[in-house]
């Protein structure tokens, strides 16, 4: 996707966030045919600029950027200290019946099946979604949702949703071949995972005012 523009949302002496695409990588991944991601096409136009978070090759949204190190530990640690508050929008397969609740379910790495994640009520980490519904097609047999990861787990929402029994729209690396689901799903949207970052608010980390960014789903 080189000829992809970035779409700065915000720009200031202390941040850089971009409205990532789907498809790209956040950061660089192993192997030259995999250099190519949003950090360094950032960095090419602001050299200052260092990764604090990460967003999925196949989720799109905002993503933000520290303007140097001394920022970028300081943001790094108010997102482990979950003081960023962040939202995404996604279309899932099937009609979610509860108009909000939360998906409680410990998440580890599925070694065999790397880079999948899987439920682990034994060794897994502790991760938490909260959502709510935005609208039921029932013409599609899809929901769309917003969606609060309180905890930051790789891939997180969408094992979380897969897991209920609600995969999110294209995700192919989490919903199973034969879940009539996800088969009506794809037929409305097959060509990208159905995911979106749409919100971030935080306190600036150098004015301490509150900072809220927004990216509208492009689904």
């Amino acid at each position: 996707m080189p000829s992809t523009p970035l779409l700065i949302v915000h720009l200031d002496h202390a941040l850089v966030a971009i409205n990532k695409p789907a498809g790209m990588l956040s950061v660089p991944g192993r192997g030259a045919d995999k250099a190519d991601c949003a950090a360094t096409r950032v960095q090419a136009a602001f050299s200052d600029a260092l990764i604090v978070h990460r967003l999925d090759m196949a989720t799109s949204g905002l993503l933000l950027m520290a303007r140097g190190s001394d920022l970028q530990r300081a943001l790094s640690r108010m997102f482990e200290a979950r003081e960023v508050f962040k939202r995404y929008e996604a279309r899932v397969a099937g009609l979610v019946e509860s108009d909000a609740g939360e998906i409680d379910l410990p998440l580890i790495a599925d070694w065999p099946q790397r880079p999948r994640q899987k439920v682990d009520r034994l060794h897994g980490k502790p991760s938490l979604t909260r959502y709510r519904v935005l609208h039921r097609d029932p013409a599609t047999c899809t929901t769309r949702l917003e969606l609060q990861p309180v905890t930051g787990r790789t891939h997180q929402l969408r094992v979380h949703l897969q897991a209920i029994g609600h995969p999110i729209v294209g995700d192919a690396l989490y919903a199973d071949a034969d879940d009539s689901g996800r088969q009506m799903a794809d037929l409305a949207t097959p060509t990208r995972l159905q995911l979106h970052a749409t919100t971030l608010q935080l306190r600036h980390p150098i004015t301490g005012q509150p900072l809220t960014l927004s990216s509208a789903a492009p689904f």
